[in-house]
């Protein structure tokens, strides 16, 4: 199984203070108050690898509904799976998109990032459209966040769409040729996860 480098994008993302405040629950300032203490954090060469790491875990599990996704990318064989299994790939999925995370720490302090507007599709979910500006190694890159808001004092990030293509899809997609290479046994995929995460 390939090492799923399309979601370690989440990557960027994912860094604050241990002593910041919680982020705003107005959507597009959530967005934007996540992304520039990134940022911030980021361009700070005092912090070291183990910190980084710890930074990233903690934004992934307070801001993103790893749950669901998980259970989405899991696709239609999360309605037959007995429920101890799920439980066993649920905890596996979290292992592995943490471990996705911290496994490839690059510095993005150079980047310039801004928040272009917000789009409220429902009481549940609003897409924030963001920018990442060109600079001297990147071109500028379109994101679009899915902001999961049925609790509107704390909203989740569900996907991140990047120049048009969802990170959760893809995943999703990744995941069900995993399975079909194997019969639907979702314990062949729980075992390349945790492969994976030993790794």
């Amino acid at each position: 199984m390939k090492k799923f480098s399309l979601i370690s994008i989440f990557l960027i993302f994912f860094f604050k203070s241990l002593s910041a405040s919680t982020y705003s629950s107005d959507p597009q300032m959530f967005i934007t108050e996540l992304v520039n203490d990134a940022i911030s954090k980021l361009s700070d060469k005092n912090i070291g690898k183990e910190e980084k790491e710890t930074f990233i875990e903690k934004i992934a599990l307070e801001n993103v509904d790893i749950n669901a996704l998980g259970l989405y990318t899991l696709g239609e064989l999360r309605k037959s799976t007995d429920e101890s299994l799920l439980l066993d790939y649920q905890d596996s999925f979290k292992k592995y998109f943490l471990k996705s995370l911290t496994s490839r720490l690059s510095d993005y302090s150079d980047n310039k990032f801004e928040v272009i507007s917000a789009d409220k599709k429902s009481v549940n979910y609003t897409i924030v459209n963001s920018k990442i500006l060109e600079n001297d190694n990147q071109p500028e890159i379109k994101i679009d966040w899915r902001v999961y808001t049925k609790n509107p004092d704390k909203p989740l990030i569900r996907d991140l769409i990047v120049e048009g293509l969802s990170l959760a899809r893809t995943q999703k997609e990744e995941f069900s040729s995993i399975l079909s290479s194997n019969n639907n046994d979702i314990i062949a995929l729980i075992s390349q996860l945790e492969e994976f995460v030993k790794n």
